[in-house]
């Protein structure tokens, strides 16, 4: 297996991670009922932040918080559900790459699912 390496590794690794997520009994309904998510739409953001994230290639601009925010005053996201997150993410990661760029991949994940949960725990006051 190879590394990540380019922004055409992001985009697979991302299409593969979000097929997976909208299946998941534990958090694809946020995904597929609370926000109704449209991938085609969504996927380039998301990669040009994973792009920012690895790469440092300033790609994404935008507050990744605020619209997880939003989602959780729709059906509150708690610590199992980033946990769940994390999980997918990292068994996606170590079933397409390996080597230092996936290692920092998941290092990553689990830092902003940490960052996020606490940001909107105390926006929220849950």
């Amino acid at each position: 297996m190879s590394d990540i390496q380019t922004r055409a590794d992001i985009d697979r690794l991302l299409y593969d991670f979000y097929q997976k997520i909208i299946k998941d009994e534990e958090i694809g309904y946020f995904f597929t009922e609370v926000v109704k998510l449209d991938l085609i739409h969504h996927l380039p953001k998301i990669a040009d932040f994973w792009e920012t994230t690895l790469f440092h290639q300033v790609k994404y601009k935008g507050n990744p918080i605020a619209p997880h925010l939003a989602m959780s005053q729709k059906s509150p996201m708690t610590k199992a559900h980033f946990d769940r997150w994390v999980t997918v993410f990292c068994e996606t990661v170590d079933g397409l790459f390996a080597g230092a760029m996936a290692e920092m991949a998941k290092q990553r994940a689990q830092s902003i699912a940490t960052v996020m949960h606490i940001k909107i725990k105390t926006s929220l006051n849950f």
